[in-house]
């Protein structure tokens, strides 16, 4: 599941219209370094499920909640952060159960 939602699939003005923003946004977004979509052979920008999702709380935060663009970068940035954090702590708690049953044994 992970993966294809990461799979490139959209062209701008799918992502954009999926969004409700202009494709010049996606491209302004892309330039300041909040998405980074892919790019085909022909070197067209594919957006993922995973950059329309960012993308569209990009828009919820600066228009539901006030939020400037630093600031919906930063906190988009921190729940990623947070995340990575989380599943490495999954990790960690596995290799600590395995570890300490290792030891019983």
């Amino acid at each position: 599941m992970d993966s294809m939602y990461r799979e490139p699939r959209y062209v701008i003005s799918v992502a954009a219209r999926m969004c409700g923003v202009r494709s010049y946004t996606l491209r302004y977004y892309e330039k300041i370094g909040i998405i980074e979509p892919s790019r085909s052979e022909g070197n067209i920008r594919l957006y993922s499920d995973e950059d329309i999702a960012k993308i569209k709380q990009m828009k919820t935060l600066m228009e539901d909640l006030g939020i400037t663009i630093a600031g919906a970068e930063v906190i988009l940035r921190m729940a990623q952060r947070i995340t990575e954090l989380q599943k490495r702590i999954e990790y960690l708690e596995i290799e600590n159960n395995r570890l300490k049953k290792s030891r019983t044994t």
